[in-house]
C-alpha cells in the first residue's frame, strides 16, 4: 500500500476547538492533502453534501448536535454512508468505543492526540478507502465486461437461432423447388448434357472453394446446375442459400447480404443475420448476378477476397462461403458500359460453365416431357398420360424460347387440358415463333416472351404473386416478373 497516491485526497476536519483545527490542519497540509473544516454537525452535513471528502475527522463532544448524532445521519445517507469517519475523543471508555461503532465510525484517536498517531490512522483509512474504490471501479469494469460478453453471446444466440429458422425455411423451399422441378432440367444423354454433368463432377471434386459462373438463356436450369455442385462437394452438409440479385432493393443490399445490428438504423429492431452468414459453411447462390446494384458490387469483392464481412453497425466477422453465381446477361457488355465491375467478374469466373439452350438439345426433349408428366400426374394425383407420337414430334420441332422451364409448363397444363387422357397436339399451347435468323430471330423471342407473360398474368387475373400468381405459373421471382414486365412495356389494362 505505500505505493497508494494520496495527494489531493479530502479531509474534512469537524470540531469546536479553534486550537485542535490550527493543529490538524497544518499536519495534514503538510502531508499534500485537502483539508477542509467545519465547526459543527449541521455545518459538516452540509459541507459533506457539496464537497464529498475521502475522510472525515470528527470530534465526539459539540454542541447541539454531538460526533455520534453526526456520524449516523452520514449513515442514513446512501451518498455518505462509505465515507470513512475517524473520531477524536477524550472518552477512552468502552461504552464511548462501542457506540462509535455502533454508529458507523472506523476508528478512534484519543486526546490529547499525538500528530504522527492522527498522520497514520487517517493515512491507513485512505488507503483503504482509495484500494476499495479502486476494487469497486474494476469489479464495475468487470460488470460491464461481463455484460458486454452476456450481450455478445445473446445476440450469437440469436443469431444462430435466426439463421437455423431461415436456413430451415430455405431448406425446406429448395425442397419443394427440387421436387417440383426435380433433376429433369439436367436429364438427358445428348453430347452438350454428358459435357454439362462431367463439369458438375470436376467442380464436385475440387474442394468446394472455387467460385463459378453459370451463364445462359432464361429457363435452362443454371439453379439447378448450382444446386448439383453443392450437393456433391464436401459442403454439402451446410446451407444452400439461393438470393435473386435482381429483387435486392439497392437501400437494403448492405442489410441483406452483410446483416446488422439492432439500432444500426431506423427501423432495425433487431440483429439480423446476412445472406453471408446464413450460407456459412456452405454455398451463397447469386441468381441474376448481372443485376447486382453497383455500390455493392465492391463491397462484394472484399468477402470474396478474405472471407471478411461487415455488419452494418457491427465489428467484423469471418465467413466460409462458396459464391456459385449465374446469369443471362452479356456481363461483358455491361463491363463495357459501366453497370459490372471488371474485377468482381474475374472472382466470379474463376470457372464458368455455361447453360445449353433446350433447342441444342432436342434429343432430351422426350425424357425431359416423360419426366415432367410424371412429376405434374403426381402432383395432380392422377394417374401419368400416355404421349402421343405426333405430340412428342411437336415438340421436338419447337424452338422453346423459354427453354427446359417451357416445356415444364407446357406439359402441365397439357396434362390439364387433357384430363388424364392421352395428350395429343392439340393440348400443347406452343408460340407461335418464326424459323427466321439472325437479328429478327431475337426480335421474335422478345415478341414472344412478352406474349408468354402477357398471356400468364391474363390467367392469373393479373395477380403477381402468392398461390397460382403469374409469377408461380411462369415459375420465376416476382420480383424478376415485374423486371420483365417494366424492360418488356408490358402494363395492366385499364
Amino acid at each position: 500500500m505505500d505505493n497508494v497516491d494520496l495527494s489531493g485526497a479530502k479531509v474534512l476536519l469537524v470540531d469546536d476547538n479553534p486550537t485542535n483545527l490550527t493543529v490538524l490542519w497544518r499536519a495534514l497540509e503538510g502531508e499534500a492533502y485537502e483539508v477542509m473544516v467545519a465547526t459543527s454537525g449541521p455545518q459538516a452535513l452540509q459541507l459533506v453534501r457539496s464537497e464529498r471528502p475521502d475522510l472525515i475527522l470528527l470530534d465526539v463532544m459539540m454542541p447541539n448536535m454531538d460526533g455520534f448524532e453526526t456520524c449516523r445521519r452520514l449513515q442514513e445517507d446512501d451518498a455518505t454512508r462509505d465515507i470513512p469517519v475517524i473520531f477524536i475523543t477524550a472518552r477512552d471508555d468502552t461504552e464511548a468505543l462501542v457506540e462509535g461503532l455502533r454508529v458507523g465510525g472506523r476508528d478512534f484517536v484519543v486526546k490529547p492526540f499525538r500528530t504522527d498517531e492522527v498522520l497514520a490512522r487517517t493515512r491507513t483509512h485512505l488507503e483503504r478507502a482509495r484500494l476499495a474504490q479502486t476494487l469497486a471501479d474494476r469489479n464495475r469494469e468487470l460488470e460491464e465486461k461481463n455484460a458486454q460478453l452476456q450481450r455478445e453471446i445473446d445476440r450469437r444466440r440469436r443469431l444462430t437461432t435466426e439463421r437455423d429458422r431461415l436456413v430451415d425455411r430455405v431448406t425446406l423451399l429448395s425442397e419443394r423447388e427440387d421436387e417440383r422441378w426435380g433433376a429433369g432440367r439436367l436429364l438427358g444423354d445428348s453430347p452438350v448434357m454428358r459435357d454439362i454433368l462431367d463439369q458438375i463432377t470436376r467442380l464436385q471434386q475440387s474442394g468446394g472453394t472455387i467460385s463459378v459462373l453459370i451463364t445462359g438463356e432464361s429457363g435452362t436450369g443454371k439453379e439447378l446446375i448450382a444446386r448439383g455442385i453443392h450437393a456433391g462437394s464436401g459442403r454439402a452438409g451446410g446451407p444452400f442459400v439461393p438470393v435473386n440479385c435482381s429483387a435486392v432493393p439497392a437501400e437494403l443490399a448492405e442489410s441483406l447480404f452483410f446483416g446488422h445490428c439492432r439500432g444500426a438504423f431506423t427501423g432495425a429492431d433487431r440483429d439480423r443475420a446476412g445472406y453471408f452468414e446464413l450460407a456459412d459453411g456452405g454455398t451463397l447462390f447469386l441468381d441474376e448476378v448481372g443485376d447486382m446494384p453497383l455500390e455493392l458490387q465492391a463491397k462484394l469483392l472484399r468477402a470474396l477476397d478474405d472471407g471478411v464481412i461487415t455488419p452494418v453497425g457491427a465489428q467484423d466477422r469471418t465467413v466460409d462461403v462458396r459464391i456459385l453465381a449465374a446469369t443471362n446477361a452479356d456481363l461483358q457488355q455491361r463491363i463495357t458500359g459501366g453497370t459490372f465491375r471488371q474485377d468482381l467478374y474475374f472472382r466470379l469466373a474463376r470457372y464458368s460453365v455455361e447453360a445449353p439452350p433446350l433447342r441444342q438439345r432436342r434429343q432430351d426433349i422426350a425424357v425431359l416431357t416423360e419426366h415432367f408428366l410424371n412429376i405434374c400426374a403426381r402432383e395432380m394425383g392422377r394417374a401419368t398420360p400416355a404421349l402421343s407420337p405426333a405430340a412428342l414430334q411437336a415438340l421436338e420441332a419447337y424452338p422453346f424460347p423459354g427453354n427446359v422451364r417451357e416445356l415444364r409448363n407446357i406439359v402441365e397444363r397439357a396434362l390439364i387440358e387433357s384430363g388424364g387422357g392421352e395428350i395429343r397436339p392439340g393440348h400443347l399451347h406452343l408460340l407461335a415463333v418464326e424459323a427466321t435468323t439472325g437479328e429478327a430471330t431475337q426480335t421474335t423471342l422478345v415478341e414472344n416472351e412478352k406474349r408468354h407473360i402477357q398471356r400468364a398474368l391474363e390467367l392469373a387475373g393479373w395477380v403477381i404473386e402468392g398461390d397460382n400468381g403469374a409469377a408461380q405459373r411462369l415459375d420465376i421471382n416476382p420480383g424478376t416478373l415485374r423486371s420483365r414486365m417494366r424492360k418488356l412495356g408490358i402494363e395492366r389494362p385499364r
